[in-house]
C-alpha cells in the first residue's frame, strides 16, 4: 500500500494565528484592511491584494518584522510530534503556504527541510516590500492564487496517490477539493461541511495523527 502525501498549510493551520495578518496590523497603514476585505470576498486574487498589502511596508523593516513574529507566533500544540510522526511513517509531508520566506523559515526552524517547504519570497531591495511569486498557478488553475495550491499537488503527488490536505483557509480550498481527505478548522471546515468533502475537524496536530492512525488501521 502507497503512502499517501500531505500538503498542509502554515498560516492559521502550523502557527495558531495567520501571519500576514500579524504583520498587517502591527506595520501597515490602514490601507491594508481595505485589501483585505476584496481578497476575502474574492474581489481580487490572492497574489493581487497579497502584493498590494506588502507595498505599503517600507523594507526597512524587515529585521523588525521577523522579530516580531518570532516573539509573538506560537506553533500549533502537536506539530513537531506530527512532524515526527510522519518521518517514522514514511510519509511525505510538503508545507505549502501562501506566507513568505522572511517569516515562514523563520518559524519553522528547520523542523521541515527547505526543500520541502513551498512558499512566497519577499524582495526587499526596494523602498517598499515588493512579493515575488515562484509557484504560480499551472495551466489548469486560472484563479491567480500567488502560491498555487492545486497545482503543486498537480506537481508532487504521483498518479493515483492518496492526497490528504491540512489547512484553514480560503486559500486552501481549491486543494481540498483536489485531496481524498482533509484535516479541517475554520473556514475551511463549514466549506467541506457545505461541499460534503471528506474531512475531519481538528484543534490540535494530535488530531491530526489521531486520524491519520485511524486511517491507516482502517486499511491495513
Amino acid at each position: 500500500m502507497s503512502k499517501p502525501i500531505i500538503i498542509c498549510d502554515f498560516d492559521g493551520t502550523i502557527t495558531n494565528n495567520d501571519n500576514i495578518i500579524a504583520i498587517m496590523k502591527k506595520f501597515a497603514p490602514p490601507e491594508w484592511d481595505v485589501l483585505k476585505d476584496d481578497v476575502l470576498s474574492q474581489r481580487i486574487s490572492v497574489r493581487e491584494g497579497v502584493g498590494k498589502m506588502f507595498q505599503l511596508i517600507p523594507s526597512e523593516l524587515k529585521y523588525d518584522m521577523i522579530q516580531y513574529l518570532l516573539f509573538t507566533a506560537q506553533l500549533r500544540d502537536g506539530f513537531r510530534d506530527f512532524v515526527q510522526f510522519t518521518e517514522e511513517e514514511k510519509i511525505p509531508l510538503y508545507i505549502v503556504s501562501g506566507g513568505i520566506d522572511f517569516f515562514v523559515h523563520p518559524l519553522l526552524n528547520g523542523l521541515v527541510d527547505r526543500s520541502r517547504v513551498y512558499c512566497n519570497e519577499g524582495d526587499f531591495s526596494g523602498e517598499t516590500i515588493e512579493i515575488l511569486w515562484p509557484n504560480t498557478c499551472d495551466a489548469q488553475c486560472s484563479n491567480d492564487c500567488g502560491c498555487c495550491k492545486p497545482s503543486l499537488i498537480r506537481k508532487l503527488a504521483n498518479p493515483g496517490q492518496e492526497v490528504i490536505v491540512i489547512g484553514d483557509s480560503v486559500t486552501d480550498l481549491e486543494a481540498s477539493k483536489l485531496a481524498d481527505f482533509v484535516f479541517a478548522r475554520d473556514f475551511l471546515l463549514e466549506k467541506c461541511k457545505s461541499l460534503d468533502l471528506p474531512h475531519q475537524e481538528f484543534a490540535t496536530f494530535f488530531d491530526v495523527i489521531d486520524g491519520l492512525k485511524e486511517k491507516q488501521e482502517a486499511v491495513s
